[in-house]
């Protein structure tokens, strides 16, 4: 396994301290080989997203490919109960069948329960994506329906884990909000019978449209108070919007 965690803020020469658990050959890690790189035309530096997360009290976990991240997350939920929020990302990697093998899991994409929605919600585990990561630190997601953004600022002993790809990285907080309107929601909006200018321009109008798909803008600076954590996978593959 390739991948590794960021645990602790100290610092060593080669940059950051590695979680042994997780840290194999990081002498030749895709982290040092491909410090800064472009993403979709834009130069994100990777190293130093992970040292703002991480300043920030985000967990933080590197992956090179998004089997690393899928047989770590197996192996770190096992016997508990996981809510996952809509999320192309999560799909894609088949976590909701991969999770469901050795746990207890409530995804309103697999199931048309009543109650799935509150029962993914009051999970001691959430799993959701984000639809951009800002080279400073912040996480940046968008919702329509409200169940992702409530789901991953509240509950006392909770813990969020946020999957995404590096492609999500943006140089600042500005950009990531931009991607996130621009680019997220409006690739979103492709996905639903809705009629907003978005779905036919790809950019965002700022609608009131009562289709609209982006009600709320969560800005995560930090963990909530009374979580357990809010880990970050990144995975250095171009994933979801």
């Amino acid at each position: 396994m390739k991948g590794f965690s960021v645990m602790m803020d100290l610092d060593f020469s080669a940059g950051l301290l590695f979680h042994t658990k997780l840290c194999y050959n990081t002498h030749t890690s895709w982290y040092y080989r491909k410090e800064t790189q472009r993403k979709q035309g834009i130069e994100v530096n990777i190293k130093k997203t992970m040292e703002n997360l991480q300043a920030r009290r985000f967990q933080v976990h590197c992956f090179e490919t998004a089997g690393e991240a899928v047989d770590f997350l197996k192996e770190e939920l096992q016997e508990t109960q996981i809510g996952i929020g809509g999320s192309t990302t999560i799909d894609s990697l088949g976590l909701y069948e991969q999770l469901r093998e050795k746990n207890e899991v409530y995804w309103h994409w697999k199931s048309s329960k009543p109650d799935i929605l509150e029962k993914a919600s009051h999970a001691p585990v959430y799993l959701t994506s984000a639809n951009a990561i800002a080279e400073s630190g912040e996480i940046v997601n968008i919702d329509g329906r409200g169940n992702r953004l409530s789901s991953m600022v509240f509950g006392d002993g909770k813990r969020v884990i946020i999957v995404a790809g590096t492609n999500k990285i943006c140089p600042d907080l500005d950009s990531a909000i931009k991607r996130a309107r621009n680019t997220a929601a409006t690739r979103n909006a492709q996905r639903f019978p809705v009629n907003t200018p978005c779905k036919l321009d790809g950019k965002c109008h700022d609608c009131r449209s009562p289709q609209r798909i982006c009600n709320a803008l969560l800005v995560l600076w930090g963990p909530m108070n009374g979580m357990e954590s809010v880990d970050v996978i990144l995975i250095d593959e171009e994933l979801g919007y």
